[in-house]
């Protein structure tokens, strides 16, 4: 991206595997970057990162590692506890911190950013120094949402997640290999069950996060919440995430209802997805083409398809939607955000 002015970037979770693919995004991007301070834990202090062609170490995350190296952003992917914990000495050497946990999301001073949704709310970052990146299911719906809520004004959205095990981390991704090896060896019941509740290879499991009281998970309520902050809305959403033994990208069920008086037209509906900022629509069943995580990995973009009117009631939308839930749902609706804020800052 062409600026005038290159930035100092420190990337809390460096060694992670959001942490990583930020370099790969800041890179492809070419952001302006002067130089990158990675931060992790003392475990992988002196491990190399390579960016635009440099390479840099890997320093641990302490309160005072900020003070002095005149950081302009700071990516935070390192955990909630660490965001809640360290945030605020970026802020105070005078950084933007992009942050892509759950603890900031919902700070009523805090601005929940999908740049192609309301880039608006970025202005509101002085507030707190923050701009918090929303859940990475919650990024990729809003994407198709919004365009349908201009078209149309959404009344209701029920949606069902399939979502990789990278949405785990690497240890999730691990897991799954190892048991799909177990199961290839004859051995899958000696296979350890450690990052999921149950057995993830040759499975599903209804159950991301910790239960709520009301019969929902965390991850559940994050879209809940997330959508409405988000959107400036208050329509009602309603979640049920499911992990499945797939590496990478999240699929997800989506069914919108409208307004009473409203008649879905889907060549109206498809035509306002297609013109939205980073989505594209696959939609052709006579040709077995529609989204799916082997298409959707290693892109930016958001793809739908499956597009079709409820058979019963005229204001009713279902569709499919994939996306790369690190890139799309992390790195890249991070690097996004820092890329509106530059241009705001010139």
């Amino acid at each position: 991206m062409p600026s005038h002015k290159k930035y100092n970037v420190a990337v809390v979770g460096a060694s992670g595997a959001v942490g990583e693919e930020l370099f790969r995004v800041l890179e492809e991007v070419e952001f302006p970057i002067a130089t990158i301070l990675p931060l992790a834990s003392a475990r992988s202090v002196g491990e190399e990162i390579e960016c635009q062609g440099k390479s840099y170490k890997i320093e641990e995350l302490t309160e005072a590692v900020f003070d002095g190296r005149d950081i302009d952003i700071a990516f935070f992917s390192a955990g909630g506890s660490i965001s809640a914990q360290f945030a605020k000495y970026a802020v105070e050497a005078g950084a933007v911190v992009i942050d892509n946990t759950s603890h900031f999301r919902m700070d009523p001073k805090v601005p929940l950013v999908v740049p192609e949704v309301n880039p608006e709310d970025i202005e509101l970052w002085e507030d707190t120094g923050i701009i918090a990146n929303p859940n990475c299911s919650t990024i990729q719906m809003v994407q198709l949402l919004k365009p349908l809520d201009d078209l149309y004004g959404i009344k209701r959205v029920d949606v069902s997640t399939y979502q990789a095990v990278s949405g785990a981390g690497k240890k999730g991704m691990e897991e799954l290999v190892l048991q799909m090896q177990a199961f290839f060896n004859f051995k899958l019941d000696e296979a350890k069950v450690e990052a999921f509740t149950h057995q993830i290879a040759l499975n599903v499991i209804p159950h991301i996060d910790t239960p709520q009281e009301n019969g929902y998970t965390k991850e559940e309520m994050k879209m809940v919440n997330e959508t409405n902050k988000i959107m400036h809305s208050d329509f009602a959403v309603s979640a049920t995430c499911v992990r499945v033994p797939v590496l990478r990208s999240h699929s997800e069920s989506i069914t919108i209802t409208f307004g009473e008086n409203v008649d879905v037209s889907v060549q109206e509906a498809r035509e306002a997805l297609e013109a939205f900022e980073n989505v594209t629509v696959i939609d052709d069943m006579s040709k077995n083409e529609y989204p799916m995580p082997i298409i959707a990995t290693d892109t930016d973009e958001t793809y739908v398809g499956r597009i079709r009117k409820d058979l019963y009631a005229n204001n009713i939308l279902h569709l499919w939607g994939v996306a790369d839930q690190i890139r799309v749902g992390a790195a890249t609706n991070a690097v996004r955000i820092a890329q509106k804020w530059i241009k705001l800052e010139e």
